[in-house]
C-alpha cells in the first residue's frame, strides 16, 4: 500500500511539474516606439503594436531590439525625410503595462511647452518581426 501512494504521488508530482515546464516556443510581444531629436522640437511616437512569433532570451529581453528600433528610424528618414532621429523602443508581454509606460514618457514631453508631439499611425508604421 505504502508503494501504490508513493507511486501515485510520483505520478502526480510528475504531471503536475511538467505540465507547468511547457512554455510557449513563440509569444506576443508589444512594442512601442518614440522618436525625438537634439536639434527638432516635434517628438515622433508610434501606437502601441502587437508582434507575435517572437521569443524573448532566458532574462526576458527582446533579441535583435536595436532591429526594431532601426526599422522607426529607416521609415522616419526614408518615408518622411526627418534625419538625425535617435529612436527608442519599449516592449512588453502585456499590454497595459506597456500603455502605462507609454504615457507616463509622453505626459512628461507635455509638459515642455515647447515639443509637439506627433503620432505615427499604424496604417502609415508597422514593426515587422525580426526573424533569427
Amino acid at each position: 500500500m505504502k508503494f501504490v501512494k508513493t507511486g501515485w504521488i510520483l505520478l502526480f508530482s510528475f504531471v503536475l511539474l511538467s505540465a507547468f515546464s511547457l512554455k510557449k516556443e513563440k509569444e506576443e510581444v508589444y512594442i512601442w516606439g518614440i522618436s525625438a531629436s537634439f536639434t527638432d522640437t516635434i517628438v515622433y511616437y508610434t501606437d502601441v503594436q502587437l508582434v507575435d512569433s517572437i521569443k524573448l532570451d532566458k532574462h526576458g529581453f527582446l533579441p535583435k531590439r536595436e532591429a526594431y528600433s532601426y526599422q522607426l528610424k529607416n521609415y522616419l528618414e526614408n518615408e518622411k525625410s526627418i534625419p538625425n532621429r535617435v529612436c527608442m523602443i519599449y516592449f512588453s508581454k502585456r499590454k497595459k503595462t506597456l500603455e502605462k509606460e507609454a504615457t507616463k514618457l509622453l505626459n512628461t514631453y507635455e509638459k515642455n511647452k515647447n515639443t509637439t508631439l506627433q503620432q505615427i499611425e499604424v496604417s502609415e508604421f508597422r514593426f515587422t518581426y525580426v526573424g533569427l
